[in-house]
């Protein structure tokens, strides 16, 4: 019963409803804590892991004033090609063909190549990696281990991986009540809280769903052993989202050094 219960990520009312977060001020504050982190340059390649409606992509493209090589967003959700097509027509310079969303499933893994991008950042979405055990008859953190090992083997040698996650047992009405002021900015306050509202029941859901198991609310330390074990080093990490999210970086060591 447990495993047949669907997966609301790859809904698209799910996608739509979590395209209202990027109007709140506590995500705009982790979106800047990411960003800082990654620090994104010129001539630079990127993958946007879990990308949504391409928040991150777009901040990337901002703050480098459209100078990077390429972002390649995937996501499981294909609504979130829209919010792609529009980024194109909107971003300016004018991406063109220099911004790029793949629909896929990352629990399954990565589809890129060795080596194909120079960092990766992610915000809020590895948790979601899901795998069942037939064998075993239960849910798993084989996916979550997957997804680590696949950006660590698409990331160049010396590339940062940038990452959100949440704490484990997120407090979501903490994040509400830090995001009221976004319905006084937002420019349909009426959509913004009708959307506000489905993320709170989708977060009842989500945890609903990690205390079988299926979803994965970590301590940070675990997380760090999980990086440490893909082969990443110089692992640090900050809070962020009101309280209820960390940012990591680390890094793919050079070709030959061992994580520290």
């Amino acid at each position: 019963m447990e495993r047949q219960q669907r997966n609301l990520w790859r809904d698209d009312r799910t996608a739509r409803a979590f395209w209202s977060q990027q109007e709140a001020p506590a995500y705009r504050r982790l979106l800047r804590d990411t960003l800082d982190w990654a620090a994104p340059a010129a001539g630079e390649t990127w993958l946007d892991l879990g990308c949504g409606g391409g928040a991150l992509t777009a901040a990337i493209w901002k703050r480098t004033g459209g100078t990077v090589s390429r972002i390649v967003g995937v996501d499981v959700a294909e609504a979130n090609a829209h919010s792609y097509d529009m980024l194109r027509e909107t971003l300016r310079p004018a991406p063109g063909g220099r911004i790029a969303f793949v629909h896929h499933d990352f629990s399954e893994g990565l589809p890129l190549p060795d080596a194909a991008v120079d960092h990766a950042v992610s915000g809020l979405a590895i948790m979601y990696a899901e795998s069942w055990s037939e064998s075993e008859n239960r849910w798993t953190g084989e996916a979550y281990d997957r997804v680590l090992r696949e950006v660590h083997r698409v990331v160049r040698p010396g590339g940062r991986f940038v990452l959100s996650v949440n704490v484990p047992n997120p407090a979501w009405w903490r994040v509400a009540l830090a995001s009221l002021g976004g319905v006084a900015t937002s420019p349909d306050p009426l959509r913004f809280l009708k959307r506000s509202w489905r993320m709170l029941r989708y977060g009842r859901w989500l945890k609903e769903q990690a205390r079988i198991g299926r979803f994965h609310y970590l301590p940070v330390d675990t997380v760090a052993g999980k990086l440490r074990a893909a082969g990443f080093g110089k692992i640090e990490h900050r809070l962020s989202y009101a309280g209820q999210a960390y940012v990591i970086r680390c890094m793919r060591p050079d070709s030959g050094a061992l994580p520290d």
